[in-house]
């Protein structure tokens, strides 16, 4: 009898010390799926009332289902405008900072010259500046020169505020880089042009292509700055925005939704691409 109740007694405690030795191997994994959760939570609001069908202006409470959002997604009026004119800007954004970012990155990772911390530190600000101080500032600026406001203003604040996120992944890649593979190359009388084509662009291409898609990004969501510096342009941000205050229509979620998946294709294919390229190293 004393054997059994003492074996009663440990019991619970095995079982509590195997939990927590579970638990242990296992938070990092759990935090990250709750986290994960928590960011894509959102993401599937939205895709599930891109579905509804709302009775009044306002897409907040879920009525019946319905497919007609995605059956007419330019439906309301310059929806479809607006946001072809997201896409156009961050699209030369994008090209305009990546340009200029990777030229800035290599500057600072390969040469020694005069003010070099002062321009590391100005090309950083952006980053660090909240973004209603860089709207003003840019405003201002505009005002005094006499420009505009519109899709030029816009199209200058973007890639400004953009660059610094380019010069910062490409910086890092290029820092990264052997230069004796740049050496070995030169060696085999290969000229700087070629040196340049088929070893350093290559492998800083995944640092340029980080850049770009960052730029993409912030430049099609950015809201702040293009307000400052829109005039009587509206872009998709803005759109939303002031359909918010007059009542979100069904399509604004079929947008979301829509560029959303395209966003985890876009992942998905690079991750399929990267492993690829692993599995071909090793063979």
């Amino acid at each position: 009898m004393a054997v059994r109740e003492t074996t009663a007694r440990t019991a619970p405690p095995r079982a509590r010390n195997r939990g927590l030795r579970w638990l242990r191997r296992n938070i990092v994994a759990i935090a990250g799926l709750c986290t994960l959760g928590y960011l894509i939570l959102p993401n599937v609001v939205v895709m599930l009332f891109s579905f509804n069908k709302p009775n009044g202006r306002f897409n907040y409470q879920w009525q019946r289902f319905s497919t007609d959002g995605w059956t007419d997604p330019c439906g309301v009026a310059d929806l479809c405008g607006s946001l072809g004119l997201s896409l156009q800007i961050a699209l030369w954004a994008t090209i305009g900072a990546t340009a200029l970012g990777t030229m800035i990155a290599f500057a600072l990772a390969r040469y020694r010259f005069r003010a070099r911390s002062s321009v590391n530190t100005l090309i950083f600000l952006p980053m660090a500046m909240p973004e209603v101080v860089m709207a003003a500032s840019l405003a201002t600026l505009f005002l005094n020169m006499g420009i505009q406001f519109g899709f030029w203003t816009i199209l200058i604040a973007h890639i400004m505020f953009c660059l610094s996120f380019v010069v910062t992944a490409v910086k890092a890649r290029v820092m990264s880089m052997d230069p004796r593979l740049e050496q070995a190359a030169q060696d085999l009388y290969a000229s700087p042009v070629q040196t340049f084509l088929r070893v350093t662009l290559p492998i800083a291409a995944p640092g340029i292509a980080a850049g770009a898609l960052l730029s993409f990004a912030l430049s099609f969501d950015d809201f702040i700055i293009t307000n400052f510096n829109a005039g009587s342009t509206v872009t998709f941000p803005m759109f939303v925005w002031g359909s918010a205050q007059r009542g979100t229509p069904v399509q604004i979620n079929v947008i979301g939704t829509a560029m959303f998946l395209v966003a985890v294709v876009c992942v998905l294919v690079g991750q399929l691409a990267g492993s690829r390229r692993k599995r071909s190293k090793r063979s």
